[in-house]
């Protein structure tokens, strides 16, 4: 019952007030990016894999600008990123956009963490069950480390998540996220990309 209908009517509702009370800061962290960055261009869209492996479009609010060298190429990631970018990546505000994913269907409040659509053919079966709920802003891996452990623990965790999810376990992960980003505890500004040997392992 929860997972089958309540949990998509609570994730709607709360993500329209949340991003209805939070709109005036909206409005002027954009602002400020299209300063910072010298364009209109304030999303980041990336295709993630969502719940039975459904693609979608995840938003962001970019943190980096667009600046080439003299050969026309990127510079670094550390050389584009701008000051707003980095405060809202240290506060996690720049995942603030995917509250409209939620809105959409695409995501829900809480679940996995989408991952990048290509390593959709390297989960092992165990690991392709993290596409059984809707992937979300924050999750159970997310609030037991983060950044802090191996991919192959974040995929136990998600698994675990997808045989235990309840209103009530949601609500315990909502506040203990909370609690992270008040306390900026395990904040890391870049995600790295994941090997395919963290695939391959038992689960």
């Amino acid at each position: 019952m929860y997972r089958s209908f309540l949990k998509r009517w609570i994730d709607f509702t709360v993500s329209l007030c949340v991003l209805m009370m939070l709109f005036p800061l909206f409005l002027i962290l954009a602002a400020l990016l299209c300063l910072s960055i010298r364009s209109v261009k304030i999303f980041f869209l990336q295709r993630r894999s969502g719940i039975k492996g459904k693609v979608f479009r995840i938003i962001k609010f970019r943190s980096m600008s667009d600046i080439y060298d003299d050969s026309g190429c990127l510079l670094p990631n550390e050389q584009r990123i701008t000051c707003i970018g980095r405060f809202l990546r240290n506060t996690s505000l720049d995942e603030l956009p995917q509250l409209i994913n939620v809105l959409k269907g695409d995501m829900s409040l809480v679940g996995p963490r989408p991952l990048h659509v290509e390593y959709l053919q390297l989960y092992n079966h165990q690991q392709a069950r993290r596409h059984e709920v809707r992937p979300g802003i924050t999750g159970w891996a997310q609030v037991h480390g983060r950044n802090a452990i191996s991919w192959r623990e974040k995929f136990e965790f998600d698994v675990w998540y997808v045989d235990n999810s309840s209103f009530l376990l949601d609500i315990e992960i909502a506040f203990k996220t909370l609690a992270a980003v008040c306390n900026r505890s395990d904040v890391n500004g870049s995600q790295k990309r994941v090997g395919s040997e963290w695939f391959n392992g038992s689960n």
